[in-house]
């Protein structure tokens, strides 16, 4: 038993209401907890949650590794991150949570006083470094020709599990 994918270039996740609408459609399809959203890796199907382990977080790394003057002016500037597209489209929020999984790692805090966006809404940013911590920017770990938004975007596929 393995998984199958059925389906590439699913695209945008959508808002709350596309998401669970198009759930709502796989499960009739394919059959309830029969599905999963995810990445091919290795030429193997990994689900979402592993992708973002494998590739989501390891890029912002690389990336605060490579750059780590985006990252000293990311600890003296924040006290606190939000993703100010997925507030407004009610979307999925990675960036946020990376960064702080990083951070946390490393044993590193916000020491800032200041709401800092992670990438832009409407072409609207709270700071500077808001557009440079974009997944737009970021390069993708593991595919540098892409950034981490057209891998995540471009890569995702749908699966479903083969008995």
């Amino acid at each position: 038993m393995a998984w199958r994918v059925v389906k590439r270039r699913l695209g945008r996740a959508g808002g709350e209401r596309e998401r669970l609408h198009r759930q709502r459609e796989w499960d009739q399809r394919h059959g309830e907890g029969m599905w999963a959203i995810g990445y091919v890796l290795d030429g193997a199907f990994v689900t979402q949650a592993e992708a973002y382990a494998r590739i989501y977080v390891p890029s912002y790394a690389d990336f605060f590794d490579a750059h780590p003057e985006v990252l000293d002016e990311l600890l003296r500037t924040a006290k606190a991150l939000r993703n100010p597209h997925a507030e407004a489209t009610t979307g999925v929020d990675l960036q946020v949570p990376a960064i702080l999984e990083i951070l946390e790692a490393r044993g590193l805090s916000l020491r800032g006083d200041a709401l800092v966006d992670i990438g832009t809404w409407k072409n609207q940013a709270s700071h500077a470094i808001s557009v440079r911590l974009s997944p737009l920017q970021v390069p993708c770990h593991g595919f540098p020709k892409l950034t981490l938004e057209k891998f995540w975007q471009s890569k995702k596929c749908l699966a479903v599990w083969a008995t």
